[in-house]
């Protein structure tokens, strides 16, 4: 079990992420009548999946004769199936056991449409044909001797599935089905005959391992649950040969994109414990406090250290018991992290310093309990040549936006390129944590309790079965030796480094375990202790602040206030989703001071306080509030984000105070007494 919210240190800046906390009254631990519960097979496999993925288009050009020549990002934009067939020797040799691939069906141009629709159609997420490859990528008998080979050598195959819209020229099933309603989002339950046979096709046909699921929050969880519970039955009638002679089935693993909060990501993905919908979506969140941590996020906001992610990894309570995130360090939609360092004004290529927060943050994926998915070319620290402020202007023509920057052209060694020295040693480093995690049931599926926590360091006690390990990451360029307690990390012998073979033995009850600027250990307990690990008491902190500001019951005045329009606090809270919504309207209260009371879920949340018109909007100073501490009130701006976690579901007074000019002074948020 993971400790309670209420035990969360607060200082918090989550960027670009949102949240829905479950409701409490559903998880009763029992599933109700008629729902599906995730298969413990699959739930039990899917821990130790190492996912490299793949976008087709601009991955590797296999053959000249197919592509489709255009799209978005930099690429060759020449990608197709013969270029991943080509390069599976590579993808296995990191230590991955599994490829997800972006949408590889047919999308048939419409007469006269304009190149933006060509490079969508490159992209796949916008189908005619579910039950075609696009000749463009390959054919179908490519796409079967991609999937036989990548399981003769010991990789899972995952397809995109796009089951909440498609092109508008969508072409009937075998069966004669078509989805019903707009394109986008298509209707719900109409929809769902159309799409639990594309989800059921091709791991009958091709013996695909299961599903990636493109903008899952377009579906609704009730489907979702029907969907699962095919690909299940699909997948436990079909056989294939694996790499050590078996005979199995495809795993059926299905993993949710849900851009959002964990509160969000429950409520359109996860569902209830009573009533389970996916079983696993992609760990959005933490994926923001890593790249924060280890460089910046997209709005260039970082400086983070071990506080942070411990956070993140506690609001992993606010999911259900069934949920299984997929940690992620990018995509095809984010920038690169090499990009996001150079974006930082960190590290540059050159720098020893950029490929080492390269093996920090991969250090942290290797260490996660659950499924992790590396992007392709993370892995030797790519990064687009010249690109590192945001672009703006014609960005979409240039390829240089944000959502699409880091869909470039493949380097993989031996295939398209030969690696440099500082990609070869990072290589290394990815294919050494990969192997240590596949070897290791404590670091992918272990229950993970944090030993210690701070600005410069992160440190997890992790444990599964009867193996027990110390992961620790370095969160600063400087050296320094942590201390950790014997009986507090329930060890009574020796401490031995996985990945260097060093050992460390205690002094006084006590080992003293040098640690290099952004560097990682992964330490074997020898001789864990019966009474195993102490879990760390984080501080109590008071939610409820001090003086006007806190106070629930002020009443409105009726008067003018330096503020002329109406003023919202506006963010990813579940009952607005970045709307200025009636019950977020801030209430004059006199003394330049606007308040609003709120019934919130815990959870963290990034929002703004702005006029309907987003003129003028204001943020915190530092981007950050803690609750029940006033903060300074700044102009804000796109990107720049308040963000605060709440520990406690309950009612909470948000309050602004202003100069008699207008000019924005100070912000709080309070827990009503």
């Amino acid at each position: 079990m993971l400790p309670s919210l209420l035990a969360l240190a607060i200082t918090t800046t989550l960027s670009a992420c949102s949240h829905t906390e479950p409701n409490p009254s559903e998880n009763t631990g029992q599933l109700a009548a008629g729902s599906y519960a995730c298969d413990p097979v699959v739930a039990e496999k899917s821990d130790n999946l190492r996912i490299y993925q793949v976008m087709v288009e601009s991955f590797v050009d296999g053959d000249p004769a197919r592509g489709h020549g255009t799209g978005y990002g930099t690429s060759h934009h020449n990608g197709d199936l013969q270029g991943i067939i080509d390069s599976l020797d590579y993808i296995e040799s990191l230590g991955m056991n599994a490829i997800w691939l972006t949408p590889i069906f047919d999308s048939v141009p419409v007469d006269g449409q304009d190149h933006w629709a060509d490079r969508l159609d490159a992209t796949g997420y916008f189908a005619t044909n579910y039950f075609a490859i696009d000749p463009r990528f390959g054919t179908m008998e490519q796409a079967r001797q991609l999937v036989e080979e990548a399981h003769a050598r010991g990789l899972y195959v995952f397809f995109d599935g796009v089951f909440g819209h498609h092109k508008g020229n969508v072409m009937p099933s075998p069966q004669g089905r078509l989805p019903v309603g707009k394109s986008n989002p298509v209707s719900y339950p109409d929809s769902l005959p159309f799409y639990q046979e594309v989800a059921t096709y091709w791991i009958n046909e091709l013996k695909i391992d299961g599903w990636r699921l493109d903008q899952a929050y377009q579906v609704p969880t009730d489907a979702w649950e029907v969907v699962r519970k095919r690909v299940d039955e699909a997948s436990k009638a079909v056989t294939y040969t694996n790499n050590k002679g078996e005979l199995v089935n495809p795993l059926g693993y299905m993993v949710a994109e849900i851009w959002n909060n964990e509160n969000t990501i429950t409520e359109t993905g996860y569902g209830t414990d009573s009533r389970p919908a996916l079983c696993s979506a992609f760990d959005f969140p933490v994926r923001y406090r890593v790249v924060e941590t280890f460089a910046v996020n997209e709005n260039a906001i970082g400086g983070k250290g071990g506080q942070w992610l411990d956070e993140g990894m506690r609001l992993h309570s606010l999911y259900p018991s069934h949920a299984k995130p997929n940690l992620m360090l990018g995509n095809h939609d984010l920038v690169r992290f090499g990009d996001l360092l150079q974006r930082g004004n960190i590290a540059s290529p050159e720098q020893p310093e950029y490929w080492q927060r390269h093996k920090a943050a991969i250090s942290f994926l290797a260490a996660y309990t659950g499924p992790v998915t590396l992007y392709y070319g993370d892995e030797i620290g790519d990064q687009l040549e010249g690109y590192a402020a945001k672009v703006k202007e014609d960005c979409a023509v240039r390829g240089l936006c944000d959502d699409h920057v880091a869909r470039t052209s493949a380097n993989i060694d031996g295939v398209t390129t030969s690696l440099s020295a500082e990609q070869a040693d990072l290589k290394r480093y990815v294919t050494a944590v990969m192997s240590l995690r596949a070897k290791h049931p404590a670091l992918y599926s272990g229950e993970r309790v944090n030993v210690l926590a701070n600005d410069s360091v992160y440190v997890d006690h992790k444990q599964a079965e009867n193996e027990a390990l110390i992961y620790m990451v370095s969160t600063t360029d400087q050296p320094e030796t942590i201390a950790l307690q014997q009986a507090e990390i329930g060890s009574k012998g020796t401490l031995v480094d996985l990945l260097t073979g060093e050992a460390f033995v205690a002094d006084n009850g006590q080992y003293s375990i040098p640690l290099s600027g952004y560097a990682a250990r992964f330490l074997h307990i020898v001789t864990p202790t019966a009474e195993g690990v102490v879990p760390r008491e984080a501080a109590v902190v008071s939610l409820t602040g001090q003086g006007f500001l806190a106070q629930c019951d002020n009443p409105t005045v009726d008067e003018a206030g330096p503020v002329d329009d109406t003023l919202y606090v506006v963010g990813d809270f579940a009952d607005a989703g970045w709307s200025h919504k009636s019950q977020r309207a801030y209430q004059y209260k006199g003394n330049n001071t606007y308040q609003v009371v709120v019934d919130e879920k815990a959870g963290a949340y990034r929002m703004q306080y702005a006029t309907k018109s987003w003129s003028p909007q204001f943020t915190a100073e530092g981007l950050a509030l803690t609750p029940g501490q006033a903060g300074k009130l700044v102009k804000g701006g796109y990107g720049k984000d308040t963000a605060v976690t709440l520990p406690e579901a309950g009612r909470y007074v948000w309050s602004l105070t202003f100069s008699d000019s207008g000019a924005p002074q100070q912000v709080m948020v309070s827990k009503c007494q």
